[in-house]
């Protein structure tokens, strides 16, 4: 994908990358609507069916923090970028429709309480996204700000990406032993994103075992 902007448009900057903002923003959501609505309440009374639900909910649960997480990053990293270019629209319209898979992976996982083949389903479909994001974050990182902050945040966070697409990919064959094995790879990635700032991101922009500034 081209880094050069829209034919027989000049670049454009602070205001064309709002405006990408906003339109992602719109699509994340409505990929949260359609996954509240697939949480149909049961028909008969009593808490005991109601208790019947929980597969559903928690991949409801696990995937809003998932979609939440994306939503935050992509916030922050745009951020940094400066200019729209064809390669930016493209990678971003990449990276919605792969979150835009989420509610069905989600429905899929929920209604056949994490088995195997579900839990394989549901790391597929959050890789996609993972992948998607570092192809974006490599083009922001390309045309976007060089400032020492922005060459700083693009290497810890294009790392992390990278080891949570490799913890998914892990946890396909993990599920084969146990689906909540799967489970936990998928966690424990969420568990890396969810926080703005901790000590696991030193591990990932060389400074392990260096005392924080």
């Amino acid at each position: 994908m081209s880094d050069t902007p829209p034919p027989g448009n000049a670049p454009e900057g602070r205001p064309g990358i709002g405006r990408v903002e906003a339109f992602s923003d719109g699509v994340i959501a409505i990929i949260v609507t359609i996954m509240v609505l697939e949480l149909h309440p049961p028909v008969s009374e009593g808490m005991d069916k109601l208790w019947t639900l929980w597969p559903v909910f928690l991949a409801y649960v696990l995937s809003y923090a998932y979609v939440a997480i994306y939503w935050v990053n992509h916030h922050r990293m745009f951020s940094h970028a400066t200019r729209v270019s064809n390669g930016l629209i493209w990678s971003n319209m990449l990276l919605l429709f792969s979150l835009s898979l989420i509610p069905f992976s989600t429905s899929y996982l929920g209604e056949h309480h994490f088995n195997r083949d579900g839990t394989i389903l549901y790391l597929c479909t959050m890789l996609f996204p993972a992948a998607a994001y570092v192809s974006l974050q490599t083009i922001i990182r390309r045309t976007g700000k060089q400032g020492p902050d922005s060459i700083a945040y693009h290497r810890q966070t294009t790392r992390k990406g990278v080891f949570a697409s490799l913890v998914y990919i892990a946890g396909v064959p993990l599920s084969f032993v146990s689906p909540w094995l799967g489970i936990a790879c998928a966690a424990l990635v969420a568990i890396l994103w969810f926080l703005p700032s901790s000590p696991l991101d030193r591990l990932f922009d060389g400074r392990a075992g260096q005392e924080p500034r």
